[in-house]
């Protein structure tokens, strides 16, 4: 039966590492852009960037940011490809070419895949199709589609075509539709191309069945339906049963295909035409509404201001409990359970939130390893306790909003069974910017006015699904940024906030303007306390910073809310007494912020604690000095000379010093005085000579963390337009080179010696045939009367003068292997391998044999995959694999009209 397709043209002339070439330098760097791999590291060609962008990798991360209508148009271009491009020629087995008279598909239908055919493909209406243009434009832009066409001009349509490589990522049934087989049953081609056509008429696709379905046997309708919508593979029923009958009828019919002796495949035709000419349901053009509960902005952003307030007050309490007891780092890096759980009891928290504020307080700088051995985490000398809360908000959250960190981890296990610690390594993620950013967006869609939408963490995913369906983040991971960003005080009751606002992508605010966004919602500071008679004080509203600063160290937080009450204690007021206060002017400052005056109990608390603090003083000494005589140690602090000891008397006998005990030792013999090292029962050390071993620091800890974007290691990313600007100077410094080298192939053919002689060595020779007798093969020049081999590479019928025949040479066009320029780079030949296999054209391959010698052989690709080639050698009529690193270059054969 005749193929209803179009016939071939006869060579194609364009592909996708042309598409890539004739693009201008603005749509070069815009694909830079998008697809940030593609210049890390920078290509050295246009066609290495080609090669490139259609690897299985670098289409893996663009698919991954796709969303679901790009998918669509995607799979719609992939699945009517094969539909609209031109089928091989009569020699190759299973396919045949239209008879006379019989309509190809491109003839009833559009000419081109252009936009308007993807549109009705995917079952959209008139409303759909600015969409559906938006989508296949930034296909086109991220190099994932590509214009096959020949029009030029700005009106010309373009022929759709995806990038190499992009049918094995998507699938051999993209949108759940079959091969492309022939032969087409009568009638089936015409109805698809006019349900694809720019005006749909009778007799449908359905009227084309029904006319096909005419005697078929009962249940054959419901086969094909139930195969329409994928997977279109289907399991052959048992013999003898009437389901097993309507298959056999199908399969005679050629509405179905047997792909083995148990399945049965639905042709993509066929498909097309139970789906009316649809290769999807429905065009998914818009992201689903998030779904949740509203309130008012007023309520998210008072709730978010409370949260920020804790937030800084937490990472206040974390710095002075670390100052004072520094926790130790583990050994693979990261904070023990057991300092985790008394920092939590110190934050009055939970242990989840308590390691957030530790993750959020070192990607802001605020402490850190202290690079001891062994290490230890302490806080950071910065200007932290200078800044107001809005300010001190603002570091904390711009250091979050650009971390790699992924803190809703701590407490879960690895892959070996450990459990991950705040701080560790392992909580690294490089994709937590870019989920952290399109939660944000999600968030950002609930604004209407007045009201905000709080969202459930199902709905962001959900919404989130359709950004990327093939990237769907982890439930887990979306509900551990909620948290974080209700903690911080990004959102509000679960709705986005104003000062959360300000971190949105679009708004690219300055740091000054989120510390403002925050202040514009706190409320107003307070200055003042009412003490009260039961040693306790009430602060009517949000303390300013000095009065903060005073009741930490002088009072302990009863609670917190619209109000905070305190209460003073002796341990409190000797706190206080510890860091410099007075009694008198703890109680001065006391009643100069207390509208009422000080108490009678709190002064007496006051007064009493601070007469008995500091009756025992406690001091260090690194090593002591005693002798029996008191006037052997007579004037020895005074000594100028002994200054830098540190010398203390403590009794007539005894003297005390800052410095080690070796270290005094030697002071005062290099003094005169014949001294003598003891134990610590009293007894003289002795003094052995020998070697002494030298103690090992303890191996540093991975607790040097990178923490954030900030302390990543800077990768350099080559600016796009200089990067084009490089690809462009290079394409041009090629194209010279070989316009040189071919006009040294010329002089070469012309100095040849009369009688058979020799060429000048190193350069190619390409022997005059007749027309028709077949391919020339070229060869490098070798010893004298060695007749040149015939050459596969040109096919152009172009003569050229033997060597020694003393025919002139002719005007003569360098073929695609005189122009070669030398050694090949690799992506080069991938990209012509790719095109190949896309194309199902062939190849020359010159390959490195067993001996190293280069062999050259015309290959079919069949498939490339895992760093081999397999390949069909038509002249042998074999399939042979050869490893990718075996061949040396690979040149295209010339196309014949």
């Amino acid at each position: 039966m005749a193929s209803s397709l179009p016939a071939a043209p006869a060579s194609a002339t364009r592909h996708f590492a042309d598409d890539l070439r004739q693009r201008s330098d603005t749509a070069l760097a815009a694909l830079l852009r998008a697809r940030p791999d593609l210049a890390a590291p920078s290509p050295s060609t246009l066609r290495s960037l080609a090669a490139r962008a259609s690897s299985r990798t670098s289409l893996e991360r663009a698919l991954a940011r796709a969303d679901a209508l790009t998918l669509q148009v995607l799979e719609a271009v992939l699945a009517l490809e094969p539909v609209f491009r031109a089928p091989p020629g009569p020699d190759t087995p299973g396919l045949s070419t239209p008879g006379p008279g019989t309509p190809g598909l491109s003839t009833l239908g559009p000419s081109a895949l252009g936009t308007e055919v993807v549109t009705r493909a995917l079952g959209g209406a008139a409303d759909d199709r600015e969409a559906v243009e938006a989508a296949v434009h930034l296909a086109v832009e991220h190099a994932l589609l590509w214009d096959a066409g020949q029009g030029t001009g700005p009106a010309s349509s373009p022929d759709l075509r995806t990038s190499p490589g992009l049918d094995e990522l998507l699938g051999p049934n993209p949108a759940g539709l079959g091969p492309h087989i022939d032969p087409v049953p009568d009638g089936l081609a015409e109805a698809v191309a006019r349900a694809l056509g720019p005006t749909p008429g009778p007799p449908g696709t359905g009227a084309a069945l029904d006319a096909l379905l005419a005697e078929a046997p009962g249940g054959a309708r419901a086969i094909l339906d139930a195969l329409a919508w994928g997977p279109p593979v289907g399991v052959v029923p048992a013999a003898g049963t009437r389901p097993r009958d309507a298959v056999n009828w199908l399969v005679t019919a050629h509405l179905l295909v047997r792909s083995d002796a148990r399945h049965v495949v639905l042709p993509r035709l066929v498909g097309l035409a139970l789906r009316d000419g649809h290769t999807h349901r429905a065009p998914h053009t818009r992201a689903p509404e998030p779904q949740g509960r509203s309130l008012p902005a007023a309520t998210a952003d008072a709730e978010a201001a409370s949260a920020a307030l804790e937030l800084v007050r937490r990472v206040r309490v974390l710095r002075r409990s670390w100052d004072e007891n520094p926790p130790s780092v583990l050994r693979a890096g990261g904070l023990g359970v057991r300092d985790l759980r008394r920092l939590a009891a110190q934050l009055e928290t939970d242990e989840p939130t308590a390691a957030f504020v530790v993750e959020v307080a070192a990607l802001a700088g605020l402490v850190r390893d202290d690079g001891e051995a062994p290490p230890s985490y302490v806080p950071t000398v910065t200007d932290w306790d200078d800044l107001d809360d809005a300010v001190r908000w603002a570091r904390l959250v711009e250091a979050w909003l650009t971390s790699r960190r992924a803190p809703w981890l701590v407490g879960s296990r690895d892959d070996k069974g450990a459990l991950r610690a705040p701080l560790s390594p392992d909580l690294q993620r490089p994709w937590v910017p870019r989920l952290r950013d399109s939660v944000l967006g999600v968030l950002a869609e609930g604004l209407d006015g007045e009201t905000v939408l709080a969202p459930t963490a199902g709905a962001v995913v959900e919404v989130l699904t359709w950004h990327t369906p093939r990237s769907v983040p982890p439930a887990s991971a979306v509900e551990g940024l909620l948290a974080e960003m209700e903690w911080l005080g990004v959102t509000g009751a679960g709705a986005l906030s104003a000062p959360g606002r300000e971190l949105l992508p679009a708004a690219a605010s300055h740091p000054a303007d989120v510390a403002g966004a925050l202040r514009a919602v706190l409320p107003h500071e307070v200055d003042e306390i009412l003490l009260q008679g039961d040693l306790t004080g009430i602060v009517p509203g949000r303390p300013s910073r000095q009065l903060a600063r005073l009741l930490e160290r002088a009072a302990d937080v009863e609670s917190r809310g619209a109000a905070t009450t305190v209460r003073f204690s002796p341990a409190s007021v000797t706190r206080a007494l510890d860091q410099g206060e007075t009694a008198d002017g703890l109680l001065d400052e006391l009643a100069h912020r207390s509208p009422v005056p000080v108490p009678q109990p709190l002064e007496y608390l006051v007064r009493d604690t601070a007469r008995r603090h500091g009756a025992v003083r406690v001091g260090s000494a690194s090593a002591y000095l005693r002798a029996a005589d008191p006037t052997v140690l007579a004037g020895l602090e005074h000594d100028p000379s002994l200054a830098g000891l540190g010398l203390v008397r403590l009794a007539p006998t005894v003297l005390a010093a800052s410095v080690p005990a070796a270290a005094l030792h030697e002071a005062l013999r290099s003094r005169g005085l014949v001294s003598a090292l003891e134990g610590p029962d009293g007894r003289v050390l002795v003094a052995r000579r020998g070697v002494t071993g030298r103690a090992m620091p303890a191996p540093r800890s991975a607790a040097a963390i990178r923490m954030g974007s900030g302390s990543d290691v800077a990768t350099r990313t080559p600016d796009p337009e200089s990067l084009v600007a490089e690809l462009r100077a290079v394409e041009a410094a090629a194209r010279a080179g070989a316009r040189a080298r071919a006009e040294a192939a010329d002089v070469a053919h012309s100095v040849a010696v009369p009688g058979g002689g020799v060429p000048l060595r190193g350069y190619r020779v390409v022997p005059s045939m007749p027309a028709g007798t077949g391919t020339a093969q070229e060869v490098t020049s070798g010893a004298a009367g060695q007749a040149p081999p015939a050459s596969p590479a040109s096919t152009n019928g172009s003569r050229t003068a033997a060597p020694g025949s003393g025919a002139p040479a002719a005007d003569h066009e360098p073929g695609p292997a005189e122009d070669d320029p030398g050694t090949q780079h690799p992506a080069d030949g991938l990209a012509l391998l790719r095109d190949a296999l896309r194309d199902g054209s062939t190849v020359i391959v010159e390959v490195a044999g067993h001996t190293g010698r280069l062999e050259r052989r015309e290959l079919k690709p069949l498939n490339l995959d895992g760093g081999r080639l397999r390949a069909l050698d038509p002249d042998r009529e074999a399939e042979l694999t050869i490893a990718v690193h075996r061949i040396a270059s690979v040149l295209p054969t010339s196309s014949t009209p």
